[in-house]
Parts: structure tokens; sequence; C-alpha cells
């Protein structure tokens, strides 16, 4: 049995001699090359010799052709910023600056970026051939939604705005071409990533996206191919409702329970994916924390069957080859195994002592402080960025806006110094005040003015 056989039939739901393996190399193969990730998402070379050194080093079951959620936000319109180390964000947003949906650009996936990904596709495949199973990403209804809409997609569903449903009806259509597309080019595995299910409420995903994505699943379905639901951040609190939908797949980030998850996954008859974590783990760690942590994760998923050993979402740019290199022989071996599970916990010093954080209620200023994993490439988080932005523009007084990311140390520091609970979070003085859920306008300008209220309350 090929490794892509093998990883098919644990999608399926099927207990396997061993748990499969999927790198998610996003621009992290730009990293493995020596170009930049914007170099590397704009041409199908680069694209395809990336997964061709990400095959060789880290002996995957499955790998992406592509990560980038922007890639049917830039065809219907939406301009993009650059960077060089994470996938593009999008800088605007067409519905929300006059536009209807009848006067975006025609959707086709003859258009923008998707030709090149459909090249390096095929080109894969043919490289490949039954070796590894190829996943085709495709941006979920409600993320490609807020790209069009902005976040006041999240206002107009508080408000029960008839727009809404027409809005991800539309996004759905965008999904199912993009199935096609990617389906006649090879690809064996089609996941549905929209990390923005993780700042919504259960009754809000089960009112307005499941119906949605549960189209895009039964095109999948119809057309003889596998799914994956794909939600980065802290979706715990959808995690039954994401289980309800019709996907064959289940994948979540380091937020997320991985244990409570095989729970709900294999009740509902699914398969599960994840969470080894991104940063403290895989990119700021060594091949001993890697190691570990693959055991964790082994442990928390049970040995029932059905599990997909992966990164909770994109690779980092920068992740440490070594560190990855490390996962596939713990899972070949049992014997790597077992030298795995031996290994000491390290008792560290806090590795953050140098990291000083403010003395809030002595600033003359409100401070917000917003947790992310890197707002230039991660949806949630630079809506959450965003949000604060806007709010701190609304209030009338003093604030000051700061982003930490923790692919560094100072995220990290202020992470845990501040007892952020998820990704993104929002903080106001210290105080951790919105967790992986972005807050109404009006809800966050009142936090502010409490915040700003409690600085003029004199000392006892």
């Amino acid at each position: 049995m090929s490794d892509r056989d093998l990883l098919l039939r644990v999608l399926r739901g099927e207990k396997t001699e061993r748990t499969p393996w999927v790198p998610f190399v996003g621009v992290h193969g730009g990293s493995l090359i020596g170009v930049d990730a914007a170099t590397y998402l704009q041409s199908a070379d680069h694209i395809v010799a990336g997964l061709q050194r990400a095959r060789e080093r880290y002996n995957p079951d499955g790998l992406p052709v592509a990560f980038d959620l922007q890639i049917e936000a830039e065809i219907l319109g939406c301009h993009l910023a650059w960077a060089k180390e994470t996938p593009p964000s999008v800088a605007s947003h067409p519905l929300a600056e006059g536009l209807t949906l009848e006067q975006l650009p025609a959707f086709s996936t003859e258009k923008g970026r998707m030709p090149l990904v459909l090249n390096a596709a095929r080109r894969c495949r043919q490289a490949f051939g039954d070796a590894v199973a190829l996943y085709g990403l495709l941006t979920g209804p409600l993320t490609l939604g807020l790209h069009l809409r902005g976040d006041d997609l999240l206002l107009d569903m508080f408000d029960g705005d008839e727009s809404v449903p027409r809005l991800l009806e539309f996004c759905a259509d965008v999904a199912v071409q993009m199935v096609d597309a990617y389906l006649d080019a090879g690809i064996d595995v089609i996941a549905v990533v929209d990390p923005m299910v993780s700042q919504i409420s259960p009754e809000h995903f089960a009112q307005y996206v499941a119906p949605v994505q549960n189209r895009i699943f039964d095109h999948i379905r119809r057309r003889g191919a596998l799914s994956s639901l794909f939600v980065c951040g802290n979706a715990s609190r959808n995690i039954p409702a994401m289980c309800a939908t019709r996907c064959d797949n289940i994948s979540v980030d380091e937020n997320v329970d991985l244990a409570e998850l095989a729970r709900h996954a294999r009740a509902a008859g699914k398969s599960f994916g994840g969470n080894l974590q991104l940063t403290v783990v895989l990119l700021l760690g060594d091949a001993s924390d890697t190691r570990r942590d693959v055991v964790r994760c082994l442990d928390q998923a049970g040995s029932e069957g059905g599990f997909i050993l992966a990164p909770g979402c994109d690779l980092p740019y920068a992740v440490k080859p070594e560190n990855l290199e490390a996962v596939a022989p713990i899972l070949h071996d049992a014997y790597q195994l077992q030298v795995a599970r031996e290994l000491p916990k390290l008792e560290k010093d806090d590795p953050f002592d140098d990291i000083e954080i403010p003395d809030y209620a002595a600033a003359t200023e409100v401070i917000i402080d917003v947790i992310t994993l890197d707002s230039a490439g991660c949806a949630p988080c630079a809506y959450m960025l965003k949000a604060a932005r806007e709010a701190a523009a609304a209030f009338n007084g003093p604030t000051l806006v700061r982003e930490h990311k923790i692919t560094g140390r100072d995220g990290l520091g202020y992470m845990k110094k501040l007892g952020a609970s998820a990704i993104p979070s929002l903080c106001i003085d210290g105080r951790e005040r919105f967790a992986s859920i972005i807050p109404e306008r009006s809800a966050l300008v009142d936090a502010i003015a409490e915040a700003a209220a409690a600085k003029q309350q004199p000392a006892r």
C-alpha cells in the first residue's frame, strides 16, 4: 500500500498500521529553495521545486499544492499586500467600497494565479505518482465573504441582514468552481479552509455557514473525492457543529484540545487532523521538542484510527527543517517512537523574563495589545487588529494599539505574561477581553471606555 493510499484510507476513518503525516508546506516551500514568499507564490516552477524538496526532506504522506487563502479574493477584485515571509493579505474589500456582487469581476479558475497553481498541481501529480496524496486548498465561504465585505459581514450576521446568505451562497459557487478545477488537475483531497469560523458563535455557524459548506462537501462527494474542513484559531466552541457538517475530515490547530476533537469526530464518523504546535515547537523549538509534541498528539488522538498528524496551519516560512525531519521516523519506526516517549521533559526557567510589559495603570493612554500569529498572513488576526484600530479611532480619548506576533519572542512573551488564552486575542490595559472572537465595534469601544474610566479612579 502506498503512502497516498494509506492517507486516503485514514481520511475515510479506517484504522491503519501507522499514522499518516501531512506537513502543510505553503510559503515554507520558498524557504526550502531560497526564495521569498511573494516570489514563491507567483511561480509554478518555484511551487513544484519547493514541494519536491519538502517530499525529499520530510517524507510526507500528503502535501498541499498551495496554501494561500487570497487566490479567489484576488480574482474577485481584492487588492493584496505582499510580504516576504507570509502569504499576502487582503488590503481592500470591494463590497465595503460600494460595489455589489454583480459588479465584481466574474470569477474563473483561468484568471489570476489559479492557472499557475493548477499547473503546479498537474506537474506534482505526474512527479509524485501514487506516492503522495495532493491537497487542494480553497478559501471557505465565510473567510472569502469577509475578504469581499470586510468585518462588516460579522455585523451583518448580528443584525440578521438578508444579504449574508446571498453573499455566502456566492462564495460557495466560487468554491464549487475551485473544486472542479482542482479535481480535474489530479488533486486527491479538497480542504475547505475557513479560519474565520473560529470567530463566530455555533448559532451563527449553523445558521449561515454550515449550509453553504455542506453544498461544497456534497459536490466533492459527488465527484468521488474526499473533503476536509480546516479551521485555524480556537474553534473549540464550534467543534460539535463542524462535526455535524458533511465533510469527511476535521482539521484544527493547537488552540483546540485534540482529545476533545477526537471524541466528537469519532462520534460523528469522521477522521480528524492536527495539531502540532507551530511556533513554540516547530518554529522556535528544536528536534527534541518536536518529537515530544508528536508523542503528545499521538497520545491525545488515541489508537482507534482516523487520525492524521499535521501542523495546525500553514507552516511559518522560517520553520527549522530539522524539526520537520524529526516527525516521519517516529511514525514509521516503533523503536523511534519509544525513544521519543522516553525523552525527558525539560524544566526550563521563564524564557521570557527579559520581556517587560508596561505599567498599564500609569500609562496616560489605554493600551490595546493584539496577540496574533501574524496579521500579514492570518485572516482572523488581520480582522482582529483592524477591529482594534477602528475602535481606537472611534473612541474619544488617547489609545495605543500594538500587535504582538507569536512568531517571535516578543509576541510569545506578551501572550504568556498577559495570560492570553487563544490566537488572536485582544487585551486592554493588560487584561484579556476578547479571545478568538472578533467583537462588535460598539462592544470594543465600550471596553476601551471602561478601561479609560478605571484610570481616572483615585488610588485607594
